[in-house]
């Protein structure tokens, strides 16, 4: 199968378009590599460094006969899109409608979408969340992934396209870029694994529903097996604090500091958890890593990384 991959160069992508080929598909990648590193490049993918908002993005439409479109190419970052909306809106709204046109003229029969969790049930109303949870987005970056969830469902209506959209809880693991709220795992991994102390925000008590990529590419994997169209959580139905996530790291590393603590970040969604139910009965999919399992790997990576870098500094 020929399979588009947008945002395949960042950290999620590349971890599905590895999945992908393993699988035997053909992938084409488009990213313009604004997050995402060559390195993480399949060397068996076809790569075009692009933005999907570019024009010439039809010329790989015409070139490549592509029956899939797996569209990960996104502005992530919610600070910034609380800081731009404008911005955010134009690369994840406007490029989504630009890609899901092509779809249309291209006769493509399936997208699969990276939507996310916490971010459209903002503050919840009930714990973990299922996709029946009412959506109340409370960031640009949540506004944006939940409209175009709603323009996907325009686009099977009149068009026929059948679509999966991946409600993501908080996806951590090797490739993330250690920066940002949401990648408080790479952050804590990078910063002990380099002799830096880490501050936790505020009390340390705040929750996510933390994913480990590996089984994140395996949904994108059932997905692409599923025939029919969907939207649900990919979780694993468990809370985890924030002091949870830096024991169990700092442990990794032989507890080499103590905790410390810092000003709490104002307008942070203090708990959200996702309900994985109907992702088992829909893609027969479950997660299969723990979080220790998880953790482990990440900073394993984490560590190696530093090591190849003061290797090559030698």
């Amino acid at each position: 199968m020929n399979i588009l991959v947008t945002g395949g160069a960042g950290f999620i992508g590349s971890h599905i378009v590895d999945a992908y080929i393993k699988e035997g598909h053909k992938v084409i990648i488009v990213d313009n590599l604004s997050t995402g590193y060559k390195n993480n490049i399949n060397q068996k993918a076809i790569f075009y460094k692009l933005d999907i908002r570019d024009k010439d993005l039809e010329k790989i439409f015409k070139k490549h006969k592509i029956e899939v479109i797996n569209h990960h190419a996104a502005q992530v970052d919610l600070r910034v899109s609380i800081s731009n909306p404008e911005n955010d809106a134009n690369i994840n709204i406007n490029g989504s409608i630009i890609l899901f046109g092509l779809a249309v003229k291209y006769k493509i029969k399936k997208i699969i979408f990276a939507s996310t969790g916490g971010a459209i049930y903002g503050e919840q109303d009930y714990f973990p969340a299922d996709e029946k949870h009412i959506t109340n987005p409370l960031s640009p970056y949540g506004i944006a992934k939940l409209t175009v969830e709603k323009y996907l469902v325009f686009f099977h209506r009149h068009y026929g396209i059948e679509y999966v959209c991946l409600r993501y809880g908080n996806i951590y693991g090797p490739r993330q870029l250690p920066k940002g709220q949401a990648g408080v795992i790479a952050v804590f991994c990078n910063q002990i694994n380099k002799g830096f102390q880490p501050v936790i925000n505020g009390k340390g008590t705040n929750t996510r529903d933390f994913v480990f990529v590996e089984d994140v590419a395996d949904a994108n994997l059932k997905a692409l097996k599923f025939k029919k169209t969907a939207t649900v959580n990919i979780a694993t139905g468990k809370e985890t604090t924030v002091n949870s996530i830096f024991r169990y790291i700092n442990s990794y590393y032989g507890n080499m500091f103590s905790e410390k603590h810092g000003k709490e970040i104002r307008g942070e969604q203090k708990r959200s958890v996702l309900e994985n139910k109907l992702a088992k009965k829909l893609l027969n999919w479950t997660p299969k890593y723990s979080f220790k399992e998880g953790i482990e790997k990440t900073c394993r990576y984490f560590a190696e990384k530093s090591a190849s870098i003061n290797t090559e500094r030698r």
